[in-house]
């Protein structure tokens, strides 16, 4: 105890080294982005607004198309209310002549009557809604006297005919 050591041990005091604790580095932070996350981002923000426009123009070329539609349940809902399947008839010719002027150019469409017209009307359809008799219906019935009782008129086939046609563009399939 008189302050003799043992040969060879060095005291814990006499560190020659100046040697401190294990330091373990920082976390890896997620800021700022490496340059290959920022490529995706840019990848990813491209095809968004790719989609996007191509969603917008689909939408605004469906725009006549909803039009049409909305119109025909307007007429559907004036003929529950009055029954007069001539004004009907004439009401969904209307529609159907300025609904297809909507899909097709002027020239093709507007100077179309007759058989002509209905063979039109069924084109790109999977079957001839407009060859039946309910169809063929629009080639008389518009042009009778309103007041006229029609029994005879398949209303609801004829409806469902100018539903087909309008919700089926020309050039796309049914």
């Amino acid at each position: 105890a008189d302050g003799a050591r043992p040969p060879g041990r060095a005291a814990v005091t006499d560190n020659p080294l100046p040697l401190r604790d294990l330091h373990l580095p920082e976390a890896v932070g997620w800021w700022p982005l490496a340059p290959g996350w920022w490529f995706l981002i840019a990848i990813f923000v491209v095809l968004c607004a790719w989609a996007g426009l191509r969603g917008w123009r689909r939408w605004q070329r469906g725009a006549p198309r909803r039009f049409a539609l909305r119109e025909l349940a307007d007429c559907e809902r004036a003929y529950r209310r009055h029954g007069n399947a001539v004004r009907l008839a004439a009401d969904l010719s209307v529609l159907l002549r300025r609904g297809m002027l909507a899909y097709a150019p002027r020239g093709e469409v507007a100077g179309l009557t007759g058989e002509a017209w209905l063979e039109w009307l069924d084109r790109g359809m999977p079957l001839p809604y407009f060859h039946t008799e309910a169809g063929r219906s629009l080639l008389t019935l518009p042009y009778r006297r309103p007041q006229d009782d029609v029994p005879d008129a398949d209303v609801d086939a004829l409806l469902a005919a100018v539903r087909m046609r309008l919700s089926v563009p020309i050039g796309e399939p049914a």
